[in-house]
């Protein structure tokens, strides 16, 4: 079997263009070479699970990467609807599966795709484990299916173990009972109905936006939660005298806010936060993981808390696995993924919200007084 396009998976899996590089052919190959790497490593034993987001025919891509690995003699379980990134990779851990595969391009444009691949731990293979599986997929020459009917295939329904365990991770009662006015804009994506589900019911009252499915993502270049696509999401922040605004990417893995008073607040200031949210308010300390391009206030607070902080290379699959090895607090980089000691080794978007409108709630600041606080203790930036 000829290989039409050369796999290669960056700093966050394989994307391409939907139909030029991104095909059921070139899925099924990678899917493939996946099974077979499995296979050599005697990892097949157990469950893989298969997530995949709101993009155009991104469940049929999923459907088709489970009838490869079923192919393969591998027990799958696919979501039953678009699910966050994050809430997969949870899932992997608590269930202690093999490993997932989702089917997402994150926050590149309406008409790309992509394939992410998540191991046991919950997080990103390594770089050493991604060029391996690399030569797997480009030494494949056949492909096993399974039809979608078979019996090694099932559907799961991923989203309340996941609200289970974000209840046991934060106590969310002083949310719950916080009447803050909260403005979600999940921007079409997968992390659509997650804040209301966790939420909804309370005193705390959550608005979404753009929350239908619409894989074109229109009014905006990608579901990316930076300034520029966040525009409606500030005047309404305004207009209806929100507390604070809060956005997803197109997977829910990265985060965005917006304050009470419309303005963007940058990724490097939100990392900082919610580094100083664990060591000043819940008390906990632990090395800090920033990519390079972070920023140098996370520097500082390692000084004044007196815990390290280890700099990476660009990319979650290089902060993951240290991580796990220094047992890091948190681990961050300058795009808005952020990610915890006791949850898992990678990005997540959904709990990084929460934590920080805990962080609001436990010292009575809004967002701009948060961002004045943290200054008063590094310095302007």
């Amino acid at each position: 079997m000829e290989v039409f396009v050369n796999i290669k998976f960056g700093t966050d899996g394989w994307r391409g263009l939907i139909a030029e590089d991104f095909t059921f052919e070139n899925v099924r190959i990678c899917t493939q070479g996946l099974a077979d790497f499995l296979g050599a490593s005697g990892n097949t034993k157990g469950e893989f699970l298969v997530g995949f987001d709101t993009r155009f025919l991104s469940r049929n891509f999923a459907e088709t990467v489970s009838t490869v690995l079923a192919g393969n003699g591998i027990k799958v379980n696919i979501a039953n609807q678009p699910t966050p990134t994050p809430v997969i990779s949870f899932n992997t851990l608590k269930r202690r599966a093999i490993g997932a595969v989702i089917i997402t391009a994150s926050h590149n444009p309406f008409d790309w795709n992509g394939l992410k691949i998540k191991m046991g731990y919950g997080g990103s293979p390594t770089e050493e484990t991604m060029l391996e599986l690399e030569k797997y997929i480009s030494r494949v020459e056949s492909v096993k299916i399974a039809p979608l009917s078979s019996p090694l295939i099932n559907s799961f329904d991923p989203r309340m173990p996941y609200v289970d365990h974000i209840s046991k991770f934060l106590d969310l009662s002083p949310i719950r009972n916080s009447q803050l006015n909260i403005l979600c804009d999940p921007m079409f994506g997968a992390g659509s109905g997650y804040l209301p589900l966790i939420l909804n019911g309370t005193k705390a009252h959550v608005s979404e936006i753009r929350n239908q499915i619409n894989p074109a993502f229109p009014g905006m270049q990608q579901p990316e939660p930076v300034l520029d696509n966040l525009q409606r999401l500030s005047k309404l922040v305004v207009d209806q005298n929100a507390n604070v605004g809060i956005a997803y990417d197109g997977d829910a893995d990265r985060l965005g806010i917006i304050d009470e008073n419309g303005d963007y607040i940058s990724t490097l200031h939100v990392f900082s936060l919610l580094a100083l949210y664990f060591l000043e308010v819940r008390k906990i300390k632990g090395p800090i993981i920033k990519s390079i391009t972070s920023s140098d206030m996370l520097f500082r607070l390692g000084e004044l808390y007196h815990v390290p902080v280890h700099e990476t290379k660009i990319g979650f699959k290089h902060i993951g696995p240290v991580m796990l090895e220094k047992d890091a607090l948190i681990g961050g980089e300058e795009s808005g993924g952020y990610g915890y000691r006791g949850h898992i080794p990678e990005r997540d978007g959904i709990l990084s919200s929460l934590l920080f409108l805990d962080f609001m709630i436990k010292l009575e600041m809004s967002p701009a007084k948060l961002i004045k606080y943290l200054h008063n203790k590094v310095g302007e930036h």
